[in-house]
């Protein structure tokens, strides 16, 4: 029965993910989640704590401290804008920047063995996903507004 619920293969999947890159990314020390904001730097550059939490879709309370142990190993830097210093700016160090062709073939290897490896397929599902995160969000949004009003 669970396996007709949408809710249980999303999770499941997302569970089997996380497993690989975990092994993976071991022989670096690095956790997936690690892995996922030093990928958003190396391919959108240096980002406030604000819009890489947009992009990774965290709030700051779950992406500080994932940066914090980044800054720790020596792969991010972080600074306080001069002119406001709630906005802090991540950058990758030259060894985050070098990390990048070591754990490059990760993302390859994961395609080939989650059978993603054709560019179609792997484009419509990304598509997919995102309708579904967007969609979710947005309900998500929607219902922390309606339960504000009866609040009243």
């Amino acid at each position: 029965m669970t396996d007709e619920m949408v809710c249980f293969s999303l999770y499941s999947a997302a569970r089997a993910t996380t497993q690989a890159y975990r092994a993976l990314l071991a022989p670096w020390g690095l956790t997936y989640p690690q892995y996922l904001v030093l990928a958003a730097l190396w391919l959108e550059g240096e980002q406030t704590i604000g819009s890489l939490g947009a992009v990774m879709r965290l709030d700051s309370g779950t992406l500080s401290p994932l940066v914090r142990r980044l800054e720790q190993s020596g792969l991010v830097a972080r600074s306080r804008s001069r002119d406001d210093e709630r906005v802090v700016t991540v950058k990758l160090t030259e060894q985050g920047q070098d990390l990048r062709s070591e754990v490059a073939p990760i993302h390859g290897t994961i395609a080939s063995i989650s059978g993603l490896d054709d560019e179609e397929h792997r484009r419509r599902l990304i598509a997919e996903l995102h309708d579904i995160s967007d969609r979710l969000q947005q309900a998500t949004n929607d219902l922390g507004v309606a339960r504000a009003g009866d609040a009243r």
